[in-house]
């Protein structure tokens, strides 16, 4: 009895989130979860959760889809030249891309004239600017 609540302890631990940032882009969500390892080493597990319907009306079933991937320190920085390497990549082959804006970004707002500030000014911000690193 002792060996499965030690066990379950240790489990509890692992999955024990330090800090979270969730980054909401249409139908998923990217959540950057700061975790602890056994040995105390913060690392960083990278969750994107789609959501999928299936079914239509009252027969509609939702689920979602995830990914994981974990990210430890002395990797962040060839993660991070990795990232930038293919980001400038897809810029010179195809140019900055169009911000996309979604629904969840726009604040809620009383006239036409204050909601197109509002995007423009979501249009200006690069896709790095969500993540603050």
């Amino acid at each position: 009895m002792d060996g499965e609540k030690k066990k379950f302890e240790i489990e509890k631990k692992d999955n024990e989130i330090i800090y979270s940032k969730a980054i909401k882009a249409g139908k998923r969500i990217y959540y950057l979860d700061v975790k602890k390892s056994r040995n105390d080493d913060l690392f960083l597990a990278i969750t994107e959760s789609k959501k999928k319907v299936v079914g239509f009306d009252e027969d509609a079933q939702v689920t979602y889809e995830k990914h994981k991937i974990f990210l430890y320190k002395e990797d962040f920085d060839k993660f991070i030249e990795g990232i930038e390497d293919v980001v400038k990549f897809i810029k010179q082959e195809q140019g900055d891309a169009p911000q996309r804006i979604y629904k969840s970004d726009i604040p809620e707002v009383n006239d036409e004239a204050d909601e197109s500030q509002v995007v423009e000014e979501l249009k200006s911000k690069s896709f790095f600017d969500k993540f603050k690193f």
